[in-house]
């Protein structure tokens, strides 16, 4: 659609559509909202910030998913359902808490980047290494702890679909 098709959808002139497609003037609230019912799109849109796959390591977001002297961070976009990954630092005998805890998702992997954790599952321990994975049931009972008393441990949670 040109510039003069669109002012004429629009009732407005080709100089104030020429001045507003380069920023050079603003919008009445209801000429806003007649731009976007003839573009087909939401005026919220307009003020969403943009959906992108691209997390910088400075745009992570820090939550809290409990546990003691553990820092987490969420590498995937917030936007994203099917899958969600937390990177945690966990202190030298850092742990998820007293109590075992289970959650609603179809996987999780576990993948330790640096030192070690003991994840438990019922009687089981497993010692995880550095390099190593494992695969849950995220509905299954677990915690977990970094054994050492002098290293922080960086895990790698993969979780499907997100949890959050």
């Amino acid at each position: 659609m040109t510039i003069a098709e669109f002012a004429s959808a629009a009732d407005l002139s080709n100089g104030f559509i020429s001045l507003l497609e380069r920023d050079e003037t603003n919008a009445s609230v209801a000429t806003l909202l007649r731009i976007c019912e003839l573009l087909g799109v939401r005026i919220g849109s307009l003020f969403e910030q943009p959906r992108t796959s691209l997390v910088r390591k400075r745009d992570r977001e820090v939550v809290n998913f409990g546990g003691f002297g553990v820092e987490d961070v969420v590498l995937t976009p917030r936007w994203e359902r099917s899958l969600e990954v937390i990177e945690s630092t966990i202190e030298a005998g850092g742990r998820s808490g007293d109590e075992p805890h289970a959650f609603e998702a179809d996987a999780e992997l576990i993948y330790v980047l640096k030192g070690s954790l003991d994840l438990t599952m019922g009687d089981e321990v497993h010692r995880l290494r550095s390099g190593d994975a494992l695969l849950i049931d995220p509905r299954d009972a677990h915690s977990w702890v970094n054994p050492s008393r002098t290293s922080d441990a960086t895990v790698l949670w993969i979780i499907t679909p997100a949890s959050l």
